[in-house]
Parts: C-alpha cells; sequence; structure tokens
C-alpha cells in the first residue's frame, strides 16, 4: 500500500488480498516457480480461445476422429495468430475468434478478367491497413 495515495483516516480496503498462499509440490523457490505459473496462464489462455472456436464442436466420441479434429483445430489457430503477428500489434494481441472477424472472414468481392482474379475490398473498410499488411506479409501482390 503506497500510504500517499491513501486519505486520512482511510485503511486499505482490501488488505487481505496483497498477499496470497502458494503450495506447489515443486522443487523450485517461489523466485523460478511464478515465472513457471505466468506461463501455465499464458496456455490456459491458448486453451480458452480453442475451446470458443474448434473445441467447442469435436465431432464424436471416436478418438481417432478427435485426434484428427484437434490436429485440424491447433494448426488452424497457430495459422490465424500467425495472420494476426503479421496484421498488426492490434491483431497481435487478439483473440482468434477476433482475427477472424476482421482479417479473414472479410467483406470483398472476387472478381475475374483476363485469367486473373481481383479482390475488391470495401472503401472505408477499417481493417484495409491491416489487411493490406498481412497480405503483404505472405508475399501476395495486392490486388484493389
Amino acid at each position: 500500500m503506497n500510504p500517499t495515495s491513501v486519505p486520512s483516516g482511510q485503511a486499505e480496503l482490501f488488505g487481505v488480498w496483497r498477499h496470497h498462499v502458494i503450495f506447489t509440490d515443486s522443487p523450485f523457490v517461489l523466485a523460478q516457480a511464478e515465472p513457471m505459473h505466468r506461463e501455465h496462464a499464458v496456455i490456459e489462455q491458448a486453451f480458452a480461445d480453442l475451446e470458443d472456436s474448434a473445441l467447442a464442436h469435436l465431432p464424436s466420441g471416436k478418438f481417432t476422429a478427435n485426434a484428427a479434429w484437434l490436429t485440424l483445430a491447433a494448426t488452424a489457430y497457430n495459422l490465424t495468430r500467425a495472420s494476426g503477428h503479421l496484421a498488426s500489434a492490434f491483431h497481435a494481441k487478439a483473440r482468434t475468434g477476433t482475427i477472424r472477424r476482421h482479417l479473414i472472414n472479410i467483406p470483398a468481392r472476387i472478381a475475374t478478367g483476363a485469367r486473373r482474379l481481383t479482390l475488391h475490398l470495401p472503401e472505408r473498410w477499417r481493417w484495409a491497413d491491416d489487411f493490406t499488411d498481412l497480405w503483404t506479409a505472405t508475399g501476395q501482390r495486392m490486388l484493389t
């Protein structure tokens, strides 16, 4: 608690929550165990993100079907996260659902002519710059 930020006569609101107990069977001291706990929290976020998308729809009670689905889900997750990193700093931190809504399910029109595909993006689309950065980073020529 910073005493200079507390008005006189007012005690700490949640002093009980300043410290917490850690129970572990780890042989590491707290300074070593705490970063491992933070890494675990990052993994939990990835699991939550997967459960909000492909893992919410596991196909069956068959082990082999679920194994194949999990492999495809992990591949799609990794490709989506990589796309977010290539697109922008905002999308690098975004969840996969946000990346899908902003950069994958795009409101574009595809036109063909002279053996070329032309991608027409909306004029004032909010994510056009991020999509262009992603498109350029993957080595594609931007169409229109």
